[in-house]
């Protein structure tokens, strides 16, 4: 996946239930990938997006974390550690594939962040960071940029 491409579009089982990303066209999504619910890495990055998840709403973006996790885990993370946005359950890994995110073994997500802009397109896309939880900073960083100009 490269800035300036349509984000591939996908169902699949939430937290809050079934959802589609073009059913978010319109706003701003962060869709965020990562390895494991529950690791230290993930829960600081979670962590960190619900605290801002209300600033995210103000400017019309939504959050959407994705992790390989079946959905029973992905409920007992979301409900521990707050997330009153979606987390979806990428089990078979189609999402992961779709986006290029897998890990070199296949088993897990890397650590990736998508910015899209309302009409589907990827505007951003962030990893490497030194800490899981800049995902969320960065992202808020580059939604405010887009809002002022």
């Amino acid at each position: 996946m490269n800035v300036g491409e349509e984000a591939p579009d996908f169902e699949a089982e939430s937290t809050l239930g079934k959802i589609k990303l073009s059913d978010f066209r319109g706003k701003k999504v962060i869709l965020y990938f990562y390895p494991k619910s529950f690791t230290s890495g993930c829960t600081r990055e979670l962590q960190r997006f619900a605290e801002l998840y209300d600033e995210f709403k103000k400017l019309n973006a939504e959050v959407i974390g994705v992790s390989v996790d079946k959905i029973d885990t992905q409920k007992k993370f979301a409900e521990k550690y707050g997330a009153k946005f979606p987390i979806v359950a990428d089990a078979q890994k189609t999402i992961s594939k779709l986006y290029s995110v897998l890990n070199e073994r296949g088993t897990s997500a890397q650590r990736v962040t998508f910015i899209i802009d309302e009409n589907g397109k990827i505007v951003d896309i962030l990893k490497n960071l030194k800490k899981a939880e800049e995902h969320a900073d960065k992202s808020l960083e580059i939604i405010k940029k887009q809002n002022s100009t």
